[in-house]
């Protein structure tokens, strides 16, 4: 990788990286006792999060300018949407996996450790594709096109964990209890380590996100190839996803039409992409953020509304 591959000075990455490394300390800290996430505290920390994604956009504006601020907004929203379709999948593991309430927390902790290294990784793979390879740009395009449609016409998610190659994987390799140990991953059984029902759990949440974070980046790589901006709007987006799916986990089908706002979003992603190989060139940045915007506001107004009525019809009959 060259300097430009970094895309900002290494004290910018260095600063960056320690205030994420705080703030997930803080975040361990507050929920070391392994309790229940009540509304009220979820809605809190949601509030925590969100507010250090805008302020870190703020600086973004300040540092380099308008542009590469509207690049960065326009990446977190767009993350920050696709979490949701997240949300609702660790839903259903959880469900699946009947994980108690009390130790949901500290898998999605470890879960986004595992969310931001891999995000990373594809980050920096997906950039130099870009640049090193012209037929790329095509290529994760025509994926994120697919992957909308895909999006738009799936009924709900398969979430079987039998189905999961990395789960099955790891039970064949891995020694595994078929019940939890309280807030344990492993536990001495026999003299033998063996994984606790909470670490396949984590392994089946992460291994899920592997997909959701290959979507995430090729699609916030068509809005700016700048991996600072794409990083930092990834990170701050997803830290604040164990907050998100507490807030969320009850509401989601409330939200019915969103996954077809996120459908749209994805598929506007990939046909920049592929643009950006063509004449036409790269969109401006700015019609990118008015696009996020309004779609994501046509989908949760139009959810709202069929939620609306859907009840009066059911408080009719």
């Amino acid at each position: 990788m060259d300097e430009a591959t970094f895309a900002a000075p290494l004290w910018a990455w260095a600063a960056v990286g320690a205030v994420i490394a705080v703030m997930l300390a803080v975040d361990l800290l507050s929920h070391r006792d392994n309790h229940v996430i009540e509304l009220r505290e979820a809605l809190l920390w949601s509030g925590v999060w969100i507010t250090a994604g805008l302020t870190f956009g703020l600086v973004i504006w300040l540092w380099r300018g308008g542009e590469p601020a509207v690049a960065y907004f326009s990446g977190y929203l767009l993350e920050k949407a696709l979490s949701v379709d997240n949300v609702f999948v660790f839903a259903l593991l959880f469900g699946y996996f009947r994980v108690p309430a009390a130790y949901q927390h500290k898998v999605l902790f470890w879960g986004v450790v595992g969310a931001l290294a891999f995000r990373l990784a594809f980050i920096f793979a997906g950039a130099e594709l870009l640049a090193r390879l012209t037929w790329a740009g095509v290529v994760l395009g025509t994926f994120l096109i697919w992957t909308g449609w895909r999006l738009a016409v799936r009924g709900e998610p398969d979430v079987d964990p039998d189905h999961n190659i990395a789960v099955r994987a790891f039970r064949r390799l891995v020694p595994t209890e078929p019940r939890f140990h309280g807030g344990r991953f492993t536990v001495r059984v026999e003299g033998r380590r063996r994984a606790t029902l909470l670490l396949v759990a984590l392994v089946a949440i992460e291994a899920t996100d592997v997909v959701f974070a290959i979507d995430s980046v090729a699609a916030i790589l068509a809005i700016t190839t700048d991996t600072f901006l794409v990083w930092t709007a990834t990170a701050f987006a997803v830290l604040g996803l164990r907050s998100l799916y507490f807030c969320l986990a009850g509401l989601l089908r409330h939200f019915g039409y969103l996954r077809y706002g996120l459908a749209v979003l994805l598929a506007f992603a990939g046909a920049k992409l592929i643009l950006a190989e063509t004449p036409v060139g790269k969109l401006p940045v700015w019609s990118t953020l008015a696009v996020v915007v309004l779609t994501l506001s046509v989908a949760i107004g139009w959810s709202v509304f069929a939620a609306r009525r859907e009840r009066r019809r059911r408080a009719g009959d």
